[in-house]
């Protein structure tokens, strides 16, 4: 069995907004346009380090005003934590109605817990 399968099979929801560490940001990813993934973030008041991203993909929706473009709405990675975690976190692209545009665009999705 593949460590993705493995992984899928013991990922768990958890839908929780993260917070990123400034000053952590992968600028070369954001050269990209996209948003770039923060390496050190906190949740649930524990600091999780990101070793490594194994997988990243996106959403896209379709444009609200009517026209027939497509948008990227939200950027998914799945990564490797030092303490060896699999996490999939998500940035939207775009607040959502009535929030801050810069206040939880980072969510941890789910993860798969390491055996360290």
């Amino acid at each position: 069995m593949s460590d993705r399968s493995e992984d899928n099979a013991r990922e768990s929801f958890v839908g929780e907004a993260v917070t990123p560490k400034p000053g952590t940001f992968d600028t070369a990813i954001m050269a990209t346009g996209a948003p770039g993934v923060p390496h050190q973030f906190t949740w649930r008041g524990t600091e999780y380090k990101i070793a490594a991203i194994v997988e990243t993909w996106k959403t896209v929706g379709a444009c609200t005003s009517g026209g027939d473009e497509k948008y990227v709405r939200r950027h998914y990675y799945r990564v490797r934590t030092t303490s060896g975690d699999t996490m999939t976190l998500y940035c939207d692209r775009h607040a959502a109605r009535g929030k801050s545009p810069t206040k939880n665009r980072w969510t941890l999705y789910t993860i798969a817990k390491g055996e360290n």
